[in-house]
């Protein structure tokens, strides 16, 4: 059955000619280290992005996994500080099988300046060549590595927000769930912007978007495979590849979540918000009218667009002010 999509809004429907050009290649095997390179290539180091602002960079090296490589990470805290910090550990987006931390430095630098927090930002192993479960250890591990070195950063244990968007929203999502399963770090909030939560591809959303927006059907297909192989749609699929698979979401984190209507993940991140309340966890919820995947970025200046950066640093001011009392 076609299911019609809801539209984009139509101030900015214009942007996605330019955003995803009709000759845009598709995310196959063939074409995913092409891609990589290019979205390497369109964002520059963070040193040279954040510029002289007043924000200290660091990049680091830190252990992994027991058994799998070191991971990256980078790091930026404000020049001044009184005490210890709140501290946004961001995961990036790219659909499990592309993407790089670069890609979210205007956004965590925006947040630093904004909150005085420190962000650290983590780069992870990616799909196909690194199939789940390496992408959400490589992120369980940076996060305990980060709790584990407060006093080094700076930073205070007991505020601390797991963050992402799209891949890097749905990973943030399967850490909470990781970090309370395993008794690990306490989160404070868990910040999942358009996360990519369900590999089922079942609701209404998932099916009104073949070939439309930023992120396809096509696409939202192909990143499952990546990471979940022959399994992707069977019973066999672990809540921290997917965490819509999850059966029990009581006592996570409060949890921010956001997405916009014209778009795949609608649905999924709408019932995920539903089915934390109906375990009596807290949820904030905001679906974006007319708003396509990763719109903030995208279309920085469109009115919503503004409406939801000033909306989830109210979220953030409120988290991180009661976290630690």
């Amino acid at each position: 059955m076609t299911r019609p999509p809801v539209p984009f809004d139509p101030e900015i429907e214009p942007a996605l000619a330019e955003i995803v050009p009709a000759d845009a290649p598709p995310f196959t095997p063939e074409t995913i280290p092409g891609l990589r390179r290019a979205m390497a290539e369109t964002f520059p180091p963070a040193a040279e992005a954040v510029g002289d602002a007043p924000v200290t960079v660091v990049e680091q090296t830190i252990p992994g996994p027991e058994g799998a490589p070191d991971l990256e990470i980078t790091i930026l805290s404000p020049h001044e500080s009184d005490g210890a910090l709140p501290v946004l550990y961001n995961i990036h987006g790219g659909g499990m099988m592309v993407g790089h931390r670069n890609m979210d430095v205007g956004r965590l630098l925006a947040l630093v300046l904004e909150l005085n927090v420190v962000a650290v930002n983590v780069e992870y192993r990616l799909a196909p060549e690194h199939p789940h479960p390496a992408p959400v250890e490589d992120c369980y591990a940076g996060l305990v590595w980060t709790v584990e070195h407060a006093d080094e950063l700076g930073v205070d244990p007991s505020r601390v927000v797991v963050m992402g968007g799209s891949a890097g929203g749905g990973l943030a999502a399967a850490v909470s769930l990781l970090a309370r399963d395993r008794k690990g770090p306490a989160i404070a909030g868990q910040l999942l912007l358009c996360p990519m939560i369900d590999d089922r591809n079942t609701t209404i959303a998932s099916q009104q978007y073949p070939g439309l927006g930023t992120w396809t059907r096509e696409s939202n297909l192909a990143g499952w495979q990546s990471l979940l192989g022959d399994a992707v749609g069977t019973d066999d699929v672990s809540p921290y590849a997917a965490p819509a698979r999850a059966t029990d979401l009581s006592g996570l984190p409060p949890a921010f979540i956001e997405v916009g209507s014209a778009e795949p993940f609608r649905d999924e991140d709408t019932e995920y918000a539903l089915r934390i309340w109906a375990t009596g966890g807290q949820a904030e919820l905001h679906v974006w009218a007319g708003a396509f995947h990763g719109f903030d970025m995208y279309v920085p200046d469109w009115p919503i667009s503004k409406a939801a950066l000033e909306t989830r640093n109210s979220w953030l001011r409120r988290i991180l002010g009661k976290a630690g009392k």
